[in-house]
Parts: C-alpha cells; structure tokens; sequence
C-alpha cells in the first residue's frame, strides 16, 4: 500500500541485486507465496469470521448479516458489500481518519473478485422481492502489515463468508420476521486472488512488505473455482508486457489450486 513509508536505497538496490540472481529477500521462489494460516470464529459474536496470517501480514474478517432493503435496480437479489480498514497499531506509519485512496481500492479490489465470481448466489438473498433482502457485510480489518493485503483480506473475507451462519426470516406485516434455525450462505465458488509485483524485469508472487515497497508494478488476479478468471486490477507506475499479463494469468490460476483447498479445509474447521 502507498501509505507506508519508502525503503532506503541500500535495502533496494539488494533486493533488486538478489532479484537478477534468482533469489528473493526472504528465501522464497519467485512464484512462492508466503504460508497462509486461518482460524475460523474469530469473532464469537459475529455471523461469520476469520482472522488470516499470510506470512506476518494479518488480517481479521467479520462477516454481518441482516435484513436490508433492495438495490432499487436489482430487488431480486441480495447485497453483499466487502470494506477494508487499517488500524494504527497494524503499521507505525498508519493514522486514524477516513479511509485514503488506497484503502479504498483494498476493499473494491477484494469485493469485486468476490462478486464477479458469484461466489454467493444473490438471488437466495430475497425476503420479499422489490421490498426486503438479506444483506451480506464482510468487514476486514488489517492489524499487522508485512506486505499484500489484497489476498489476506480476500482470504479472510472468503473465508468468513464460506463459514457464516444465515439466520432465517419470513416477511410479516411489519416487515422481516426472524425464524428458528439458521444455514449456511449459498456459496458456489471459492475465488482467490493471487497479487504478483513487477520489480524491475521480474515477476514475484506474493510480495512483503520490502517488495511491496520498491514494486514497480502490481497485479491482482482472481479466479473461481472452475480455474477461470472473474477480475482483475492493476496498479503502479509502470506496466506489464503481454507475455508478462500471459504469464501472470497463468501463475494466478495454478498458485490458487492449493490456496483453494487450503480455504476451504479452513470453512470445515
């Protein structure tokens, strides 16, 4: 994220050196990413949540779900909204206040590879159709930073979702009514984001925090279970080749297999 403070060059130079030698700064393989840790039931109280470590980037997803009223042009489906929050304790150069540029762009990256996977079926979300849906709010909040929180808020928010508990209603006169029992959210996919940066003429996968740093460029590409890509975002200064997005698209649909399982084992804890 652009909210943190720039590397010296010293430590950028190195990265950059170790880089043309094959390596990476902390050890890993330019398509390796950083191993991922979820605990479901974060939060006792909420719908659904998870708390997400990939490598020391953590992340905590509450999921929220109640009775809202209709999009005006969709009255057939339900909402679902994704947000994305960093608290100061998560890095010293991170203040409290709205929301910047680039916390903003977090959380619609996150919301739009869940939504465009449809990864929910929206349509199931419907207490009276024009008049009352159930409404789906994933919250992440980011208290520790090390590098790409575009994937450890999609996991968390993913993973959230997929172990949520629905409660029932039934519209009355006045309005939603709330039944016995509850179900889980009718999920049909799992997507997963796979964020790669540009540095230099290389390729990493999952960047830390140094990478995420002196990137050049940054991709973020999410797929659904059926392997096939649902969106897309790119950010940074410079570009990306065609072979460099072909390669990209094709590093994105195999890192997401394990990742996937790695999910959904997770949602059955």
């Amino acid at each position: 994220m652009t909210v943190f403070t720039t590397m010296d060059d010293l430590k950028k130079r190195r990265i950059h050196e170790l880089l043309d030698n094959g390596q990476r700064i902390d050890g890993r393989g330019f398509d390796e990413h950083r191993s991922i840790s979820i605990e479901i039931g974060a939060i006792p109280k909420a719908n659904g949540s998870a708390r997400v470590r990939l490598g020391d980037t953590e992340v905590v997803c509450g999921v929220k779900i109640q009775p809202d009223r209709p999009f005006p042009d969709v009255g057939d489906r339900g909402i679902f909204i994704c947000t994305a929050e960093l608290l100061p304790l998560s890095h010293p150069t991170v203040e409290t206040g709205p929301p910047n540029e680039s916390v903003i762009e977090l959380a619609r990256v996150v919301d739009r590879g869940i939504r465009e996977s449809h990864m929910m079926d929206l349509s199931q979300l419907v207490i009276k159709r024009d008049v009352s849906v159930v409404g789906v709010f994933a919250d992440n909040v980011a208290v520790d930073y090390d590098g790409n929180l575009f994937d450890a808020c999609s996991y968390a928010a993913t993973s959230a979702v997929l172990s949520a508990r629905m409660p029932r209603w039934e519209y009355g006169e006045d309005g939603p009514v709330l039944q016995e029992g509850d179900a889980p959210l009718p999920t049909t996919t799992v997507p997963v984001s796979v964020t790669m940066a540009k540095i230099g003429n290389h390729i990493v996968v999952d960047p830390n925090a140094d990478e995420w740093d002196c990137m050049d460029a940054r991709i973020t590409i999410t797929t659904d279970s059926n392997r096939n890509i649902c969106a897309i975002q790119k950010g940074g200064k410079n570009g990306f080749t065609l072979d460099e997005l072909v390669a990209c698209g094709e590093t994105a649909v195999k890192s997401a297999d394990a990742i996937r399982r790695t999910l959904e084992a997770a949602a059955k804890q």
